[in-house]
């Protein structure tokens, strides 16, 4: 959905060029998500920063985003905890109920309108990924598709069907009222082994009923979430859904072995109101199943028609949590814009480098490589 108005040539630069020589414009170029304007192709990835005292995103919070804001397409904001009591595990992450909270993320998207961007925040459910006892509903029980952590150790009681229509309908209010707040769109936390991935997930999937078993089954549930939100907010209001294959101390794990399989999964997602796919890699450049070069956001976009975030150690030296197999040199975006060139992703998403530098994107189209401050470890302890 390139725009064919000139309006992009007349703004950009007739090249991006990085160290290695490539031209990057094309990634500077805007696109249209269910008819909101992004300024360029590329997103702020969600990230986990602790640092909403109560969940409720404070005016700190809200400078992080906007600072960031002015420079990207779009940002995603990190996860926050939908209005279900076994959903986080910590109340320093934000959440997306309560009039307090609604109020702080109502500021932290007029901060970034104010910037001149775009944002979406990410609704989230921990599944079994929470502690038992944690804030901040202590006395919850976890909640998982089987009762079953990824280690195969019991955690709470199998949900029945009355409980997951309850759960739906928590990601609904949250949708709602994310509209209501003014955001641009609401992106679905399905991936990571949390709880709509806990479904798709076979090692933590062993229910016998119309929710677990076949493809089908093991993606009702997300279908139905992506179902519920497109009534909750309409018909064109951007919807994402985020997914991965690996999970968070699981990073070989997959949830399809073959494109087969990956369709059988989001198709249902497709056809329930998805408008677009979030796809978590943790190196964005690598194939994804043997015999074919294309990787996952390029099988997600071939199999759904949908338009894909691809996201995955770009621009720093190593995968998230990894070492250093398969890297790519810093800042270098050659993969990327290959990828682009062959059609099989339409933005991409931007993680721990932004952390470092909230203008990476402004300082790599200005040619100020030099002035871009690297990523370190300790930003991960920063809102700066």
């Amino acid at each position: 959905m390139i725009s064919s108005s000139g309006v992009a040539a007349a703004v950009l630069p007739s090249t991006v060029t990085l160290l290695d020589g490539v031209d990057a414009a094309p990634l500077f170029t805007p696109f249209s998500l269910s008819g909101v304007e992004l300024a360029n192709r590329f997103v702020m990835a969600p990230m986990t920063r602790q640092s909403s005292p109560g969940g409720v995103p404070g005016e700190d919070v809200a400078g992080y985003y906007a600072r960031r804001a002015a420079h990207l397409g779009l940002v995603v904001t990190e996860g926050t905890y939908v209005d279900h009591p076994s959903a986080g595990s910590s109340d320093r992450v934000p959440r997306f109920y309560g009039d307090d909270a609604l109020a702080g993320w109502r500021r932290v998207v007029d901060a970034v309108h104010a910037a001149g961007g775009r944002i979406v925040p990410q609704l989230w459910h921990l599944g079994a990924g929470r502690e038992a006892g944690a804030p901040p509903h202590p006395g919850a029980p976890v909640f998982s598709p089987s009762g079953l952590g990824p280690d195969g150790t019991v955690v709470g009681d199998e949900p029945t069907t009355a409980q997951i229509d309850e759960l739906v309908a928590s990601f609904a209010r949250a949708a709602a009222d994310a509209r209501g707040a003014g955001f641009d769109g609401v992106e679905l936390h399905g991936a990571h082994g949390y709880l709509l991935d806990q479904f798709f997930w076979p090692r933590t999937n062993h229910r016998a009923d119309g929710y677990g078993g076949s493809l089908a089954g093991r993606a009702r549930i997300a279908a139905e979430v992506v179902a519920a939100v497109r009534a909750a907010v309409g018909p064109d209001y951007p919807l994402i859904y985020r997914f991965s294959q690996w999970k968070a101390g699981f990073y070989d794990d997959r949830i399809a072995e073959n494109p087969d399989e990956l369709a059988a999964l989001l198709t249902p997602l497709v056809d329930a109101g998805a408008s677009a796919l979030h796809v978590s890699t943790r190196r964005y450049w690598l194939p994804a199943f043997d015999g074919s070069p294309r990787t996952l956001a390029g099988w997600a976009k071939k199999l759904t028609g949908l338009p894909v975030i691809t996201v995955g150690s770009v621009g720093v030296p190593t995968a998230f949590r990894g070492g250093h197999e398969g890297a790519v040199p810093t800042l270098s975006l050659a993969p990327l814009v290959e990828l682009f060139d062959r059609g099989e992703v339409d933005l991409v998403a931007l993680g721990r480098v932004l952390l470092s530098e909230p203008a990476w994107v402004a300082k790599l189209r200005e040619g100020r490589l030099a002035d871009i401050r690297p990523y370190d470890v300790s930003d991960n302890s920063r809102l700066t």
